[in-house]
């Protein structure tokens, strides 16, 4: 995927997941309240106070006839604990007790105890003191009155049954809290986790150096994106890494290469000098001056081999400014036949001229690509035999001039075309020493940077009818 995914990202699951959360926290705390509520005041509405006073007392009775030694206290709230409507029971003997203490009208139990301790029956109407009215039944047991359960007429204030819920409902809101923490965690963060750790993890691995580590793009939010950088900065890094690699590798052969190059003239100078500096040894001066050419021919070798490097280098580096105006394509092929003409010549070989517009001009330095020009001719001269022939040809193509030169030689092997524009190649290295020597293997090198350098493109290839073919693409004028 190359874009985020709107409801995949990650701020959009997080935003999404605390709305769920939070709206799931209320609604589970508004039931539990209502079932809090409900179960308070289900006595409530099915028992009028003097009902629920009739009642407790009743009940009471039963118990103290059955255990005399009754905490009142406890009984109360473990049975009525969850009555919404408060009470309180208060016996003769002191002991008093309610089911929601905090929950009663101030004065009520100090009313209940003033009627237990009066000799007059316990219900007889009293005047009112300054707390609420309440309802109020004797504790009969076995026809003497133990006690009175007094029950107010009115039921508590919202807040106060509030207030009772509050540690209820906070801790059962610190648990559901913990509860959706945990399922928030699992369900929007864990997955999100276990795909940061996989980046952290790559990361780790291409710092140590491992280029072909690769992280999950898998999803569509933020953390894709991240891994989907990271894998573009690692593909750029292993192809940095590969082209470094080989350039270390094309160094390295270079730095043999040349070294071998230049060895063999040094040699065949060191040689010969060392040879004609022997007192010892009586040389007539036909050998002597054979020995002083040959070391002549080996310096101008060394020359043109450095001379090559440095010019290759120079190209390659973008040291040089090409001075770029239009030149003639015709006045480039001129020169060609002019400077090869004495060899051609010499080993009869024909040079066929095809130019259908001799007005054709290309665009670039005309030292520079007649340079290029000159050392694919002799190129194609060097591998042609005796009564060939090699045909230059020009032509244009759209904004470009295709320039071919072919000739009637053996052509080019196969597992020989791929490298003929290295350094140092050569395709037929037994031509060495001959007549026409192969050269130093920059020539082709040099032609590439030239064409190149012009923005243009060079191809070798073999022709149908056979040979070697070159063709170069240039900029036209």
């Amino acid at each position: 995927m190359s874009e985020r995914i709107l409801f995949r990202s990650l701020y959009s699951r997080i935003a999404v997941g605390f709305v769920a959360l939070l709206a799931a926290l209320l609604l589970a705390q508004t039931l539990l309240f209502l079932w809090l509520t409900n179960s308070f005041s289900r006595n409530a509405v099915n028992h009028s106070p003097s009902q629920l006073a009739a009642t407790a007392a009743t009940d009471l009775a039963a118990q103290l006839a059955a255990h005399p030694d009754l905490d009142l206290e406890v009984y109360l709230r473990e049975r009525y604990g969850r009555a919404y409507q408060p009470f309180a029971a208060v016996l003769r003997d002191g002991r008093t007790g309610s089911n929601r203490r905090t929950a009663l009208p101030p004065g009520l139990l100090h009313e209940a105890r003033v009627r237990t301790q009066r000799s007059e029956p316990l219900v007889e109407e009293r005047p009112r003191m300054s707390h609420p009215r309440a309802e109020y039944a004797p504790i009969e047991v076995n026809g003497a009155d133990l006690g009175v359960v007094a029950v107010p007429s009115v039921p508590p204030p919202v807040f106060i049954g509030l207030w009772e819920l509050a540690p209820t409902l906070t801790w059962a809101g610190i648990a559901l809290l913990a509860i959706g923490a945990v399922i928030a965690a699992l369900l929007i963060f864990r997955p999100t986790h276990k795909r940061l750790r996989t980046l952290e993890a790559a990361a780790r691995a291409l710092g140590e150096g491992r280029t072909d580590v690769r992280a999950s793009e898998a999803g569509g939010d933020e953390v894709t994106a991240l891994a989907r950088t990271f894998n573009r900065m690692a593909d750029d890094l292993q192809s940095r890494a590969v082209a470094l690699t080989a350039s270390d590798r094309a160094r390295r052969q270079l730095l043999a290469d040349v070294s071998h190059e230049l060895m063999t003239p040094l040699s065949a100078i060191r040689g010969y000098s060392e040879t004609l500096a022997m007192p010892e040894l009586a040389l007539d001066d036909a050998t002597r001056r054979r020995y002083l050419d040959i070391v002549h021919q080996e310096t101008h070798k060394l020359e043109a081999i450095i001379g090559d490097l440095l010019d290759l280098a120079r190209l390659e580096g973008g040291g040089e400014t090409l001075r770029q105006v239009s030149v003639s394509v015709n006045d480039l092929f001129t020169r060609i036949a002019d400077r090869h003409a004495p060899i051609m010549s010499e080993r009869r070989i024909t040079l066929t001229r095809d130019l259908p517009d001799q007005t054709l001009a290309v665009w670039g330095d005309a030292s520079r690509l007649e340079q290029a020009l000159q050392n694919v001719a002799a190129n194609a001269i060097r591998h042609t035999p005796e009564g060939g022939r090699i045909v230059i040809r020009g032509e244009g193509v759209g904004d470009r001039v295709r320039i071919t030169i072919s000739d009637s030689g053996p052509g080019i092997a196969p597992d020989h075309l791929p490298h003929i524009f290295d350094r140092f190649y050569k395709a037929d290295a037994a031509r060495a020493g001959t007549t026409i020597p192969s050269g130093s293997g920059l020539g082709l090198s040099i032609v590439q940077a030239i064409v190149e350098r012009h923005s243009g493109e060079i191809h070798a290839s073999n022709a149908p009818d056979g040979g070697a073919r070159f063709e170069l693409l240039l900029p036209a004028a």
